[in-house]
């Protein structure tokens, strides 16, 4: 038997899937508490431990916060939004978000929102330069090694990459963001993000002695969900809707068929994306889905499954509200420890009032399915689309089976 352990090392939970590289069959699932007071490797080495033998071990994480990530653009509804989309697709946190040529008091800024890296952008290919060009002078300046992705006008970008460098900066230098108006190219940007997580971010966590924890991880999990996210709604053949409700936040995923775009697209749209709502956790932000609720005229539920179905909605109406158009959702996935611990009607039950919505102001589906993540299978297929996507897409069918 060739099998793969695929682990997700979460915050609080380090959840493990072995899967048979043969037929995608999902053989077991583990979770055991993250041990961030030892060395994240424990709680791993423990997991291995009990599966059993395996051939292949892939990784993602989000423990220590996960990837925190400041993004600059040239313009806050054009190039900064671009790249502010294109980050949470690669599964950071973005903990701020600046426009413009830089003045010294917004250098500070960005710097006191303790980003691990910056993504650098600003101006379509053949615009303007002098923006990114200043920008990236301020940073060379100030005396402030963080990591930085450049993803802007392809014109500026060695003579940006050259600025970084000369002053020691870690530096990826990749496609622009924003080729054009109306045009987001997320894919080398996002690939940039990762690569610098896994290289800059992850050992600087110290999360783990020695480097194998480093060398393990792959990618930050929500990048890893996006992609199962991919795989799940090529089999879906339709829209896709996913909500994780984790114990800090909740995350939105949609996966959108590509359709003609509105004129007024001008920072272009993005077909696979992510939102997260940093107040709302079923863990550590309760305080945050109440006072959401509240808000939104919501109310909140008894037991477990009443703050995440109150944040699952919330959540959902921030989502359309980024402009996400999900009337033509054929499928809706919920996941997240508070979800697979529940009876599968239960937790059906509390997505019901999310797609029942009439009071949120976006254009509800007409009759998605609905279906929950109970082996936690999205961050495993996207672990494995690259190697084994046969594999990856015969992992989510039970979850297209109940969902479409």
């Amino acid at each position: 038997m060739t099998r793969a352990a695929c682990l997700d090392v979460g915050s609080t939970d380090t959840k493990l899937a072995v899967v048979d590289l043969r037929d995608g069959r999902l053989v077991s699932t583990a979770t055991h508490p993250t041990t961030l007071d030892t060395d994240v490797l424990d709680g791993v080495d423990a997991l291995l431990a009990a599966a059993g033998p395996v051939e292949h071990v892939y990784c993602c994480s989000s423990a220590g916060g996960g990837l925190r990530l400041a993004v600059i653009g040239y313009e806050a509804l054009v190039s900064a939004d671009a790249a502010h989309r294109v980050a949470l697709s690669a599964g950071a946190k973005v903990v701020h978000v600046a426009a413009g040529k830089l003045t010294a008091a917004a250098v500070a800024g960005v710097r006191a929102a303790r980003p691990d890296v910056v993504l650098l952008a600003g101006g379509t290919d053949g615009g303007d330069t002098d923006t990114i060009v200043h920008n990236a002078g301020r940073l060379a300046a100030a005396r402030w090694r963080v990591p930085v992705v450049v993803a802007g006008n392809a014109d500026a970008r060695d003579h940006v990459t050259g600025m970084l460098t000369a002053r020691g900066l870690p530096v990826t230098a990749t496609g622009n963001v924003l080729p054009r108006i109306g045009v987001t190219d997320p894919g080398p940007a996002r690939a940039a993000i990762r690569d610098m997580f896994i290289s800059h971010v992850i050992g600087g966590k110290r999360l783990s002695r020695g480097t194998r924890f480093a060398r393990m991880v792959a990618a930050a999990t929500p990048d890893a969900v996006l992609t199962g996210v991919g795989v799940l709604a090529a089999g879906v053949g339709g829209d896709l809707l996913v909500v994780d409700v984790g114990g800090a936040t909740t995350d939105v995923y949609s996966a959108l068929q590509p359709r003609e775009t509105a004129p007024d697209a001008v920072a272009g749209v993005l077909w696979h994306a992510r939102t997260v709502e940093g107040d709302l956790g079923v863990r550590w932000n309760t305080d945050g889905i109440h006072a959401a609720a509240a808000l939104e005229r919501i109310p909140v539920g008894p037991g477990p499954l009443g703050p995440a179905a109150a944040a699952v909605t919330v959540a959902v109406r921030r989502h359309t509200r980024a402009g996400r158009d999900l009337r033509h959702v054929v499928s809706v996935v919920a996941s997240g420890g508070v979800f697979r611990h529940a009876e599968l009607a239960a937790a059906a039950a509390a997505i019901a009032p999310t797609l029942h919505d009439h009071a949120g102001g976006w254009a509800l589906p007409r009759a998605p399915g609905v279906a929950v993540d109970t082996a936690y299978v999205l961050a495993a297929a996207g672990l494995l689309a690259a190697d084994h996507p046969g594999v990856a897409a015969r992992l989510c069918e039970a979850l297209r089976v109940t969902a479409g």
